[in-house]
């Protein structure tokens, strides 16, 4: 796996608040944004590398696990207790000195490092030899309106995964007629060495199935997985944003050996909305308001992306283009609590129709102008 530096990523220090992450990613998101670098492949690509560095620096639990194993330790699935008791078993096989605490349940460390190295990188191929692996990530994208985005959406989604064959629970070969190993005995471990240094370890003959046998299962042909089509019920939670990711605990690759199910991970893609336009977390919309509202000012109700419906006071001689601020309707936060602000464009309709009644005021109104509008257009 490449090690990458998240930190680098965001150019922020290895010691920056949280507060100082997400500054630095939306600053930097705001710039490298696709819908902001149409057709721009190095701006996409580095909007997804900001993206998971502040998916894992923006999360504690996450960005304790990265500062302490990497990016190995943000991955799904890590076991920071079994990284930690391979960590001690190194150092009790250079030194002699039992680990701290014993193999935490583990009989030696072969059993440890399998768990945690063995297999990684090779999913979707089976093993024989009794080696535990996690199953792997899938991912799959999603695309979803904007108003989804500010609300939340709960939907269906279908996938390809594999899981465990059912007639052979994984070993891939035809138990029902191969023999009892003969060296273990049908445990699938066997003892090495004597006294206080002997360990269990993994039946070098039958690779941990306990019976021998080279004849395929009939139901997986020997992979000891079977694909299948799957619907899920999927929560997309407020607040997110192209390139953002959902994970779905265990509904990934199916694990070798008894290892723990991969997860899925949904990749959203949100379309741009007619009326509304994303910044960051704030909101941007136009509205629309009469001339005499403009003159004379007004309080009139909006209805927001949120869903609720909100009354704005337009002051009065408001002109076109004027901006009014509307805390706390705008997009949720991912990281954090709050959301941010709806900002509304005042644009001043004048009527389509009305004869020469609208023109007599718009004449009258003329008198009330003291200098041209269009004088401070210089360049």
């Amino acid at each position: 796996m490449e090690e990458k530096d998240l930190y680098a990523a965001l150019g922020v220090d290895r010691k920056a608040s949280a507060d100082e992450i997400r500054k630095a990613y939306r600053k930097l998101a705001r710039k490298h944004h696709p819908d902001v670098n149409p057709g721009n492949q190095d701006a996409e690509n580095r909007f997804k590398e900001i993206s998971e560095a502040h998916e894992i620096l923006g999360d504690p639990d996450k960005r304790k696990l990265y500062d302490e194993f990497g990016m190995a330790g943000a991955q799904s699935g890590f076991d920071a207790e079994q990284a930690r008791a391979a960590r001690d078993a190194y150092a009790w096989r250079a030194t002699g000195s039992e680990p701290r605490g014993g193999f935490g349940g583990y009989e030696n460390f072969e059993d440890i490092f399998g768990d945690i190295f063995s297999g990684r990188g090779s999913h979707g191929a089976r093993s024989r030899t009794g080696v535990r692996a996690a199953g792997e990530d899938l991912e799959t994208e999603l695309e979803i309106d904007l108003l989804d985005a500010v609300r939340g959406l709960a939907t269906e989604i279908g996938i390809d995964r594999r899981e465990v064959c059912a007639t052979c629970t994984g070993s891939g070969l035809d138990l029902s007629s191969a023999p009892i190993c003969s060296q273990c005995g049908g445990q699938g471990r066997v003892r090495v060495g004597e006294g206080p240094v002997a360990f269990m370890r993994t039946c070098p003959r039958c690779g941990g199935q306990g019976r021998e046998g080279t004849k395929p299962c009939p139901t997986c042909s020997g992979a000891g997985q079977t694909s299948r089509r799957e619907r899920l019920s999927v929560k997309i939670p407020p607040g997110v944003d192209t390139g953002s990711r959902v994970r779905v605990s265990g509904k990934g690759g199916a694990g070798i050996g008894n290892g723990a199910p991969g997860d899925l991970f949904i990749r959203v893609v949100v379309r741009p909305h007619r009326l509304i336009e994303r910044r960051g977390d704030d909101l941007h919309l136009d509205l629309p308001v009469t001339v005499v509202e403009a003159v004379s000012g007004a309080s009139i109700d909006v209805p927001t992306p949120d869903g609720a419906k909100v009354r704005v006071r337009v002051p009065p001689r408001t002109q076109s283009g004027k901006q009014l601020r509307v805390r706390g309707h705008g997009m949720p936060r991912l990281k954090g609590d709050g959301r941010g602000d709806l900002y509304l464009r005042v644009v001043v309709h004048i009527p389509e129709d009305g004869g020469e009644e609208v023109e007599r005021a718009a004449a009258e109104m003329s008198a009330g102008y003291k200098s041209d509008p269009r004088s401070s257009m210089r360049f």
